[in-house]
């Protein structure tokens, strides 16, 4: 095999863009073998589009046509798991979109499937984890050059959608069709950089508020404080009501501190010595001299790098690394196993706000589920009209 066929499951616009990624050749080591969709004016889209492609309007028939060596879920967040088992038992590689489910317990159904398959290649598309950017950043932190870390704040509220963007379709922003609003559709990215950078927390607790600025069930409005359980703590803010939105990651360390802004910049201060030798050892006096208008280069030194980004580029270099796996063994930049982690937290989130209490990770996934299924119940009876 030189290329792998991957088979897209959802013609939509994130299928649609991977399709289009393959044919202008920009995943070397990737063909499309096949295009998958239950909607029929997309068969229309596809013979248009890729004529020499076969197209199925059933999952399991692609599945078992002999036509692909891989697959890749562009479908809503319920059926990523259902659809990951499915291919791997056929023996089907498995690259899952995000989030990899809506709840811990179908994720966790995933995993130990997965595992079972170990021959398998099985990714999720963590796209961000190839940012250059976000690589630097867990680079400095996972060798130590600010310490152990103190604090982390992310406030990423540039997700503006206004209700048009809501009123696309029926199962968008409910809990049925979709499982959660921002959690579960914008913000899946930097959960999971959050915690494949700085680890995941012990406990958080959430204010959540649902249907806040916007006609719609699920959340659209998050601050949570997170508990990392050694005394570090951390923010993480959300919404898709700031049309100013800002997207600004600090990571405060005992010896430095790493500030991203607008996901292009990283500003990185390493201390030349630890923030409690400074304490034990600096009187008021000299300390007054440095900071009130001193040579702060005596205390830190500052190194600001900046990334450019070209749209598209981290998801077909998530693509072919994971065809490379498939191909030679490549180690995965994003394993599918990972995506529990960011559905775990998200979780957490909702499940804190909806208890009124701060949780533990891992939340008991009967509760949450309990508690998720008593949501889209409620939907039934007082749905909202769209």
């Amino acid at each position: 095999m030189k290329k792998v066929r991957l088979g897209i499951i959802g013609l939509g616009a994130q299928g649609g863009a991977y399709a289009g990624f393959i044919t202008d050749g920009r995943v070397e080591n990737m063909e499309i073998g096949a295009i998958c969709d239950n909607d029929p004016a997309k068969k229309d889209v596809a013979k248009d589009k890729y004529p020499d492609v076969p197209f199925y309007d059933n999952y399991i028939d692609m599945l078992e046509s002999g036509d692909v060596d891989a697959v890749v879920t562009c479908v809503p967040h319920y059926l990523h798991p259902e659809m990951g088992i499915h291919a791997l038992k056929r023996d089907i590689h498995a690259l899952v979109e995000k989030p990899a489910g809506v709840y811990t317990k179908q994720v966790k159904e995933l995993n130990e499937f997965a595992a079972t398959k170990p021959e398998l290649t099985f990714g999720i598309m963590f796209n961000q984890r190839t940012n250059e950017l976000y690589q630097k950043v867990k680079e400095v932190i996972d060798n130590g050059e600010i310490g152990d870390i103190r604090r982390t704040n992310w406030i990423i509220t540039s997700w503006w959608r206004p209700q048009g963007y809501y009123d696309q379709s029926a199962w968008r922003a409910t809990w049925e069709g979709e499982g959660g609003g921002v959690l579960v559709n914008q913000a899946p990215h930097q959960l999971d950089l959050l915690q494949w950078i700085c680890g995941i927390p012990k406990k958080v607790y959430s204010n959540v508020k649902y249907g806040y600025q916007r006609d719609i069930a699920v959340e659209d409005e998050v601050t949570t404080l997170l508990d990392y359980g050694n005394g570090a703590t951390g923010v993480f803010i959300t919404c898709t009501h700031d049309v100013m939105g800002t997207d600004r990651f600090e990571i405060l360390g005992d010896k430095g501190k790493i500030v991203v802004d607008d996901s292009k910049k990283v500003t990185i201060k390493r201390l030349h010595k630890s923030e409690k030798e400074m304490s034990d050892t600096m009187s008021w006096a000299d300390a007054a001299k440095v900071f009130m208008g001193g040579d702060l280069s005596e205390v830190y030194s500052e190194e600001v790098l900046e990334f450019e980004s070209v749209w598209g580029a981290q998801h077909t270099a998530v693509m072919e690394n994971f065809a490379a796996n498939v191909l030679d063994g490549t180690p995965l930049l994003a394993p599918g196993s990972d995506g529990i982690n960011g559905v775990a937290l998200a979780n957490a989130i909702h499940l804190s706000s909806w208890l009124g209490k701060e949780v533990e990770l891992p939340v008991d996934e009967d509760v949450y589920l309990n508690e998720l299924n008593k949501k889209i119940e409620e939907e039934k009876r007082q749905p909202i009209q769209k």
